[in-house]
């Protein structure tokens, strides 16, 4: 395969996939968490955090905190490929590095040992399932449009090159 064939097949995938029912399920499910995540640390959440020691309650705002900066990488991701499915964002523009998931092993700790309500607990887990799968899709369909090349990775290379030097073969 060609650096300009894998470069097809690569937006051929990502385009494929935003129009997918995949991606909307995906899309819904995402802004469900989002919603339901919301209105728990809004209200019952709120309530119950008012009934943990100072200890579990400053456990609680640490989780809080990580829980919806994930879910906010989360929905901006869906959003940014929602605009592409839409017609309102390029797809080459999506692929920017400021766009990407990035995964990393995000520690809540031993939530359930801290006294954590279950109810956040809950949403802690569902949240990780997303953001893994969601930063492998992430990977699947843009690492190679436009990473950084490494020395493993000789696709990526020749990216880089092709970039810089054009087809003067």
């Amino acid at each position: 395969m060609t650096l300009i064939e894998a470069d097809k097949t690569e937006t051929t995938g990502a385009a494929t996939f935003v129009q997918s029912e995949l991606f909307a399920r995906t899309f819904r499910e995402g802004m469900a968490l989002v919603e339901e995540t919301a209105n728990y640390l809004d209200g019952e959440g709120r309530e119950a955090s008012k009934a943990l020691s100072r200890d579990a309650a400053l456990a609680y705002a640490g989780a809080s905190m990580r829980l919806t900066t994930q879910l906010m990488q989360i929905a901006s991701w869906l959003l940014v490929l929602r605009a592409v499915r839409e017609g309102e964002m390029a797809l080459s523009e999506a692929g920017d590095q400021k766009y990407r998931v990035e995964h990393k092993d995000e520690s809540f700790g031993n939530l359930q040992a801290e006294g954590m309500p279950d109810r956040l607990i809950g949403l802690v887990e569902a949240a990780q399932q997303l953001f893994s799968r969601i930063s492998r899709l992430d990977a699947d369909l843009f690492s190679a449009a436009g990473a950084a090349p490494n020395e493993s990775d000789a696709v990526g290379q020749q990216r880089a090159l092709h970039k810089a030097f054009g087809n003067r073969a």
